[in-house]
């Protein structure tokens, strides 16, 4: 035994050392010199339990605190009653183990002995796992920051599971790996559900410490849960420590991309030609080869106006891209073929079909589709997979969506220059998820900009139904409302894009466009010359595609009921969007509180703009809790919900999350056209989906004077008050020229 000790105490000497060097306090922490009495007071008994030797960090008080370095190892020389005890302990351990429990205080999900020190020092040495132990709680106080959001994140995914060895960085993991076992929020685990679930933990972490994962920033929890996303538990249940290495070592580069604070890298616009591979500028010898790619879809293009545009889009690039590209679709990938097929399975089945087809790219164009797009890219390394989604921070997929808060800025611009000195202008949104309240926002700016005075009152399509949200807007008053931005399909009718209400009638002024076939042809050719090939090679992030109006993705239909002088300001503004110099999320911005959420003239970064989860000071409504929401909400939000909290569990597969996209689903063609209420305006609306301006050239500041001159006229012709400050309001378009503002 006592060879055991010296090895322990030459542990302890070079860990000394080591914090020494490094500047840190090199025996134990004492939990007491960090937490106050009056903290001590919130407390609570969590009884007997076991607890993780590795998360074993101190001790309480003072007492043997200097006698161990800060890895548990003994400091004192082997002469001592101390080392006597502790090789007794050791020998006891080696014959019979170590029973008695010790008595321990957790504080933010690390423990601190107030009895057992020597026991904890001799498990540690042996390399034990856990250790039984008496705890008490010790509960900090809530001071909003995510350090301490994540901890009582801990406290309840432990009410209902027990586990208290799993730890992870980020906000919304806990729930989110509730879920992806196939558990309810707050729904409590077996004794079974437990321990199977510890013996894959650990199975993994033997294997993620081989690969030398303790080095990266992330925890264990982060990586398995990394690997969870990938395979699905189910796959990594009593697997063998072989087998899992083979799937660890599929997935390295997704588990490295969780230590990073910024996961992902967004693509705003089109790289450069400049910027693409060398042999892309060769001119082609050889005819090129047929690109086969395939659309996978969790709907039909009969039920859902968001499988629908899409399908327009595939056409409309395979039209363009004749006698280079092959393409095929596959609809309904969610629905199982029989009753023996578990849903979670026909996703993968679909693409794996579309595969072995042939086709080398796949377009999964909805968020349900990522888990299974995921698991295929890992699969098939060779096959390009792109997913309709935004913020998605997984390495082997590319993701791709579309910048439609800038149609929704000039949408409102619209509204507010048609609307009365403080008259409430609706709008009519889904679910709170990813790029929607950024576009609510950007809603309420351009009717900001354009009428300070006005309000912008919000209501949720997935709260009561799109129908009774309508009424209840104009059963304000509201008589200028942003519906959807396309009709759904095989669903009740709603309207769509911008539209006035009033009289039983509605004319659409302006109706919002995903351009799919342009989004689609711009990827495609980019895998053609193998640019996006290149740009992933020489990323380790990652890649988000978050195209807007500059690269032809979105555009904003604009009716021929719109007087000229509004639409002169609508060009005047997607002109300074297209062209950089209009920025809609310009600051200062203030929220409903009237806090400032940026600096006077600061932009938002892309990242604060996707992530929005306050609404702007002139929104009256809020955002709807997850219990608010209608099933199809709930399980939308769990996939791309703006807030990764215990409210907004994850990856929710039982309910249908594309129809959260159809809020700004596509027309390639006549989308505003479909918006008409009733036969009266049919007209009107018909010919908003054709309807563009053709604006001559001029200069900046004449043309913003002609705009507000214009503005003007407009608020005469509707019989409505108008703006007295006009030079004021100038002054706030963005991209007026500073000769333009003094006009």
């Amino acid at each position: 035994m006592v060879e055991y000790y010296k090895d322990a105490r030459k542990q302890a000497q070079k860990e000394f050392r080591a914090c020494v060097a490094r500047g840190e306090h090199p025996w134990l922490p004492r939990l007491d010199d960090f937490v106050t009495s009056e903290q001590s007071i919130h407390s609570m008994d969590l009884g007997l339990i076991q607890i993780p030797m590795e998360f074993v960090v101190g001790t309480k008080s003072g007492g043997r605190t200097n006698a161990f370095a800060r890895n548990f190892m003994p400091l004192l020389d082997g002469a001592t009653e101390f080392s006597g005890k502790w090789e007794r302990l050791c020998n006891t351990h080696l014959k019979e183990g170590i029973r008695d429990p010790i008595k321990a205080t957790e504080y933010m999900n690390r423990y601190y002995v107030e009895e057992g020190n020597k026991r904890v020092s001799v498990l540690k040495y042996f390399g034990a796992e856990t250790i039984s132990a008496y705890v008490t709680r010790i509960l900090p106080p809530r001071n909003g920051s995510d350090e301490s959001k994540l901890y009582y994140e801990f406290t309840d995914f432990y009410r209902y599971s027990k586990i208290n060895f799993l730890e992870f960085s980020r906000l919304g993991s806990y729930q989110r790996l509730q879920r992806l076992l196939g558990k309810r929020p707050w729904e409590a685990w077996s004794d079974d559900e437990r321990n199977t679930f510890k013996a894959a933990y650990y199975t993994f972490r033997q294997v993620y410490d081989q690969f030398g994962g303790r080095r990266l920033s992330s925890t264990v929890g982060d990586a398995f849960l990394a690997c969870i996303r990938v395979y699905g538990y189910a796959a990594l249940r009593g697997i063998t420590p072989s087998e899992m290495k083979t799937f660890v070592e599929k997935v390295w580069e997704e588990i490295t991309l969780q230590q990073d604070l910024s996961p992902i890298d967004v693509k705003l616009t089109p790289e450069a030609d400049s910027a693409k591979p060398l042999l892309s500028t060769i001119p082609a010898v050889l005819p090129k080869k047929i690109l086969k790619a395939a659309f996978i879809h969790d709907k039909t293009p009969e039920l859902s106006g968001w499988t629908w545009g899409h399908e327009q889009g595939r056409q409309r690039v395979q039209r363009t891209l004749h006698g280079e590209l092959e393409s095929k679709s596959y609809f309904n990938a969610m629905e199982p073929t029989g009753p023996d097929e578990p849903p979670d399975k026909r996703p993968l089945a679909v693409i794996r079909q579309a595969i072995d087809d042939g086709a080398t790219v796949l377009f999964t164009t909805s968020p349900r589709l990522l888990p299974a797009s995921l698991n295929a890219a890992v699969e098939f390394p060779d096959v390009t997979i792109l997913n309709c989604s935004v913020n998605q921070s997984h390495r082997y997929i590319r993701t791709y969506y579309a910048r439609m808060y800038e149609a929704k800025f000039i949408s409102g611009a619209i509204a507010g220059a048609m609307a009365g000195t403080e008259e409430r202008i609706g709008y009519l949104c889904n679910y709170p998820i990813f790029g929607q309240v950024a576009g609510i926002n950007a809603f309420a700016l351009g009717v900001q900009m354009t009428n300070p005075d006005a309000e912008v009152v919000l209501d949720w399509s997935s709260v009561g139904g799109a129908k009774d949200a309508i009424a209840r807007l104009t059963a304000q008053g509201i008589r200028i409302v942003s519906c959807m931005d396309t009709v759904r399909r095989g669903g009740e009718y709603v309207g769509a894009g911008l539209s006035l209400i009033q009289g039983g009638s509605q004319t659409v002024l302006a109706a919002p466009v995903w351009q799919w076939g342009a989004y689609y042809e711009a990827l495609i050719r980019r895998i053609q010359d193998r640019s996006l090939q290149s740009e992933y090679a020489g990323s380790s992030k990652a890649l988000n595609y978050y195209w807007g109006m500059s690269a032809g993705v979105v555009e904003l239909k604009l009716s021929d009921a719109l007087p000229d002088s509004v639409r002169k300001l609508a060009v005047f503004l997607r002109d300074g969007i297209c062209g950089g110099t209009c920025d809609p999320f310009r600051g200062p911005l203030y929220d409903q509180k009237h806090k400032r959420c940026s600096a006077d003239g600061e932009r938002l970064s892309v990242e604060r703009i996707i992530n929005m989860d306050w609404l702007n000071e002139n929104v009256l409504g809020s955002l709807p809790t997850f219990q608010q929401l209608d099933d199809t909400g709930k399980a939308t939000v769990g996939v791309v919900g703006v807030k990764a909290s215990s409210e907004f569990p994850e990856e929710v597969g039982t309910a249908e999350t594309s129809d959260a996209a159809e809020v700004s689903a596509n027309a390639e063609t006549s989308n505003a056209a479909q918006a008409s209420a009733n036969p009266k305006t049919s007209n009107a609306a018909q010919a908003s989906s054709a309807a563009q301006a053709e604006t001559p050239e001029v200069s900046a500041e004449t043309e913003a004077s002609g705009i507000l001159s214009g503005v003007a006229k407009v608020k005469s012709a509707v019989k409505l008050s108008v703006k007295e400050k006009t030079s004021e309001l100038l002054s706030k378009l963005p991209g007026a020229s500073d000769a333009g503002k003094e006009a």
